[in-house]
């Protein structure tokens, strides 16, 4: 049996307000996930930066030193959404968590269901050329333990057929693998400058975040395809989110 969950969220409080300070006039989603990613390039990357498994108590916890490829983006775009401090927090668990509740079984570990979860939630939109451009695949998702093989289907579009897509900056990419039991290998965000369309991410191959030409990742990464969302605007000064009891940030 799991052990019960924990609230551990141990972030610095000061260092919350100082990135949410630098985005305080930025009014649309994308100006505003620009610079917070920015701000962490050349981090260290963190492998396995969360707590918890099948077998013991999930902490909710976060970190502003390192990341994952996954744990990034859902940092950059907790604080893209928060007003204030504790609304990083809150933002956060919404974002990781089926129905924000900080429990294992309910961590979306598959990219499939993180983006059904999150477009569920109206934080995010799906992008897409259209039926016609994009290739159904089927997986059965069993690579983590301690969860049962989960048969699904994803669409998601071809290398050939990403040109059809106006890629946008704040787009978030996800990039479906070849393997038959697993859905997402990497995911990363999308700056675009003009014509130049580049990848911000946590890379393993690295060892920190970085930005290159997407051109430059799709040509040396094999793929079934890619699939791309992208942060819906919402007023952060109206924006309401149900309360959560991880107010533990620290003030150090």
């Amino acid at each position: 049996m799991v052990a019960s969950s924990a609230v551990k969220f141990g972030i610095d409080r000061r260092r919350v307000a100082q990135l949410l300070s630098q985005t305080s006039n930025a009014a649309c989603a994308g100006d505003r996930i620009d610079a917070l990613s920015r701000s962490f390039l050349g981090y260290p990357y963190m492998a396995n930066p969360l707590i918890g498994s099948a077998h013991t108590a999930e902490e909710f916890t976060a970190s502003l030193d390192g990341f994952d490829c996954v744990t990034y983006i859902e940092t950059v775009l907790a604080l893209s959404r928060a007003r204030r401090v504790d609304d990083f927090a809150d933002w956060l668990r919404k974002i990781r968590y089926e129905q924000g509740r900080i429990h294992w079984r309910r961590r979306n570990h598959y990219m499939t269901a993180w983006i059904r979860n999150n477009i569920c939630n109206g934080i995010l939109r799906r992008v897409s050329p259209g039926a016609a451009a994009t290739v159904s695949r089927e997986r059965v998702l069993n690579v983590v333990p301690g969860l049962a093989a989960r048969k699904i289907r994803l669409r998601c579009v071809p290398k050939p057929a990403l040109r059809r897509l106006y890629l946008q900056t704040g787009d978030l990419i996800f990039f479906a693998s070849t393997r038959r039991n697993l859905d997402i290998f990497h995911c990363g965000i999308v700056i675009r400058d003009g014509q130049s369309v580049r990848l911000r991410h946590a890379s393993r191959s690295r060892a920190m975040v970085v930005e290159q030409e997407l051109s430059e990742f799709l040509k040396t990464n094999r793929m079934a395809g890619v699939i791309v969302v992208r942060p819906q605007e919402f007023n952060r000064a109206t924006a309401r989110i149900t309360p959560s009891t991880a107010r533990g940030i620290s003030s150090t």
